[in-house]
């Protein structure tokens, strides 16, 4: 029997030009996946910047919402608290023959175009010393 020989062709055999184009295929792959990568992580942090914003903004709002309400009922207790006062003290007052107050208005305030400013008298412009009236006052002492 004779022994064949077999033989391969050349589309089989691996060439240094193979795996040359295999690694420049891998590194544009790899190239590709990155700058999407890259992208899609651009997308995401800008996302997430527009979320955290609009949860600042509403944090914000519910806060003020909130400090308003409690200042609204913190004025409406001062307010009774000192009606509560003025309604004790009065008879205290009248035994002392002191005339309560009236709760009447609190007088306005005079515009601040209506106040009178305090002007200054004009300075003399001041005189030159002269070498000669230099003198002068020296020889005066």
């Amino acid at each position: 029997m004779t022994a064949r020989k077999k033989s391969r062709t050349k589309s089989q055999e691996t060439t240094l030009r193979h795996l040359w184009l295999a690694g420049l295929g891998v590194a544009s792959m790899a190239r590709r996946e990155a700058i999407g990568a890259a992208n899609d992580a651009a997308h995401k942090m800008e996302t997430l910047k527009q979320q955290a914003g609009q949860l600042a903004s509403q944090a914000q709002a519910g806060v003020v919402h909130t400090l308003a309400s409690v200042r609204q009922q913190g004025e409406a207790r001062i307010g009774q608290f000192s009606a509560d006062v003025e309604m004790r003290l009065a008879p205290v007052l009248a035994k002392l023959g002191l005339k309560p107050q009236s709760t009447a208005k609190p007088r306005a305030r005079k515009p601040a175009a209506a106040k009178r400013t305090r002007t200054t008298a004009a300075r003399k412009p001041a005189a030159r010393n002269s070498v000669a009236k230099r003198a002068v006052r020296k020889n005066r002492v």
